[in-house]
């Protein structure tokens, strides 16, 4: 591993300033001190060649393939980071007067009808600050609808190749999960969800396209099911990436919706932010969105009327910045620009089933939307595990994919290209997985070891994230 910036700490006398402090170090006040700091004395210059020299250790989308399925890294075009970056978007303050942020307001009301074109739903709320917070708002709306109307509700329908976080949303909301099979061909067994649905559902939380990267075909089936027991779709939107200006939601028949604006709408991700899993509710439920939500009559405003809200979700009014990427990119697309986008998605992912689908498995190899899922089971047999490869391919400069999920799926990798890669990219991956593939028979040592060429060598994971060692050292210790 490199050395870190305490490594290169020097003696303060030695460091060339532009222009020397105007106080003498020693009339600092002691708990500025840097004698009282665990700080490295270094130079401004020296700090910019440390961080910038680090970041070229970092795969990322501006620099490397980042097939993380599931999550749809996409690259997200720097219009929009110029945009968000207008004065009068990031110099304005939540407390400031609602006639002195009209055009921030008005770009909230154009996107929240934007988005209700987009998918058929009525109503938007942006707070939600991810897709797990937007579950979360779904759900505490559907518990809300059911307990004043006196419905007996106590379970949540969940199939077993659903996001980790849809039975967590359940738990927090009251309600138990009661887990739905996939069929051999990947999809909702229906038979078995008739004999799972009862008076007793309140809603069933789906993705579609699964995570299988597959299509619900019988969602219209599903949908009935779940209704004739006054029950509510819930659609999980992280996958919307595969459905965008081809099918509404709404069409399918679902009753409420969070999409992850950082994923389908472009917003850079990772690291715990930024995010915004914004919430569309059919007319149902629009009484009962949290508060407040964006509406005009001469001017706009921040409207907390709502009959049977279920309050606040958080402070302020949403990652103001993420909706106006999201905003800047739907404009900048179109209808027509965002139906490619789904089309691009679908098409890359599909080449890569076809070109690798001799070299590892392909459980369901049916035709897929924008996400194909590999089992190296094969590769097991041999003695190199998903986690093998997928660390392998940092050394060919690609990050991994997503590992091990969906968990129905044995040494699951699952690869997301998203619209935004080349053929030519493409074409590099596919021929770095058909080289791995052949270096477990030629040298298994190689992927045991991997990743063998960058900064940081394979980490004992598990250990890593139970028994953190977050404690600050002095250089030497």
């Amino acid at each position: 591993m490199g050395e870190t910036i305490f490594d290169k700490n020097t003696n303060l006398s030695e460091v060339n300033f532009i222009a020397k402090p105007k106080v003498p170090l020693e009339d600092f006040p002691v708990e500025l001190s840097r004698s009282q700091l665990p700080l490295p004395s270094l130079g401004e210059l020296d700090v910019i060649r440390h961080y910038s020299n680090l970041a070229k250790d970092n795969l990322s989308v501006d620099t490397n393939f980042y097939p993380l399925g599931s999550c749809t890294m996409k690259y997200n075009p720097k219009l929009n980071e110029a945009v968000a970056c207008l004065d009068g978007f990031c110099d304005i303050h939540p407390y400031q007067d609602q006639d002195l942020i009209q055009g921030s307001l008005e770009l909230m009301y154009n996107l929240q009808n934007l988005l209700c074109q987009i998918t058929g739903m009525e109503h938007f709320t942006l707070q939600p600050s991810s897709g797990a917070h937007g579950e979360l708002a779904g759900m505490l709306m559907i518990r809300k609808y059911h307990d004043i109307a006196g419905n007996q509700k106590e379970e949540v329908i969940v199939p077993d190749s659903a996001h980790g976080t849809n039975p967590a949303t359940v738990s927090m909301c009251g309600y138990k999960t009661i887990v739905v099979e996939s069929g051999s061909d990947g999809l909702i067994d229906i038979e078995k969800l008739r004999l799972a649905v009862n008076e007793k559902t309140a809603a069933i939380m789906l993705t579609n396209p699964n995570t299988l990267g597959l299509f619900e075909e019988d969602i219209l089936e599903i949908a009935q099911i779940i209704h004739d027991k006054d029950g509510f779709l819930y659609y999980d939107g992280a996958n919307f990436n595969a459905l965008l200006g081809i099918v509404k939601p709404s069409l399918m028949g679902f009753d409420v919706i969070h999409l992850n604006l950082h994923k389908t709408f472009s917003t850079p991700h990772g690291c715990g932010g930024p995010g915004a899993g914004v919430v569309g509710v059919g007319k149902r439920l629009a009484d009962f969105l949290p508060s407040p939500i964006v509406s005009k009559r001469e001017n706009y405003y921040l409207n907390y009327q709502i009959k049977h809200s279920i309050g606040r979700l958080r402070t302020f009014y949403g990652s103001f910045s993420v909706l106006v990427r999201a905003y800047a990119y739907i404009l900048r697309l179109g209808r027509d620009g965002l139906l490619n986008v789904s089309h691009n998605a679908i098409i890359n992912a599909n080449y890569i089933k076809e070109k690798l689908k001799n070299y590892y498995n392909l459980p369901f190899p049916k035709r897929c939307m924008h996400e194909v899922v590999f089992s190296c089971s094969k590769q097991k047999e041999k003695g190199a595990l998903a986690l093998d490869i997928a660390k392998r391919l940092m050394d060919y400069g690609i990050h991994p994919p997503t590992m091990y999920f969906p968990l129905i799926v044995a040494e699951a990798l699952m690869v997301e290209a998203t619209e935004t890669e080349s053929k030519y990219t493409l074409d590099n991956f596919i021929d770095a997985m058909i080289a791995i593939d052949k270096e477990i028979s030629l040298d298994l040592q190689i992927l045991k070891n991997a990743p063998n060429n960058t900064c940081t060598k394979r980490v004992d994971e598990v250990r890593a994230a139970r028994f953190p060692d977050l404690r600050w050292q002095e250089s030497g210790d």
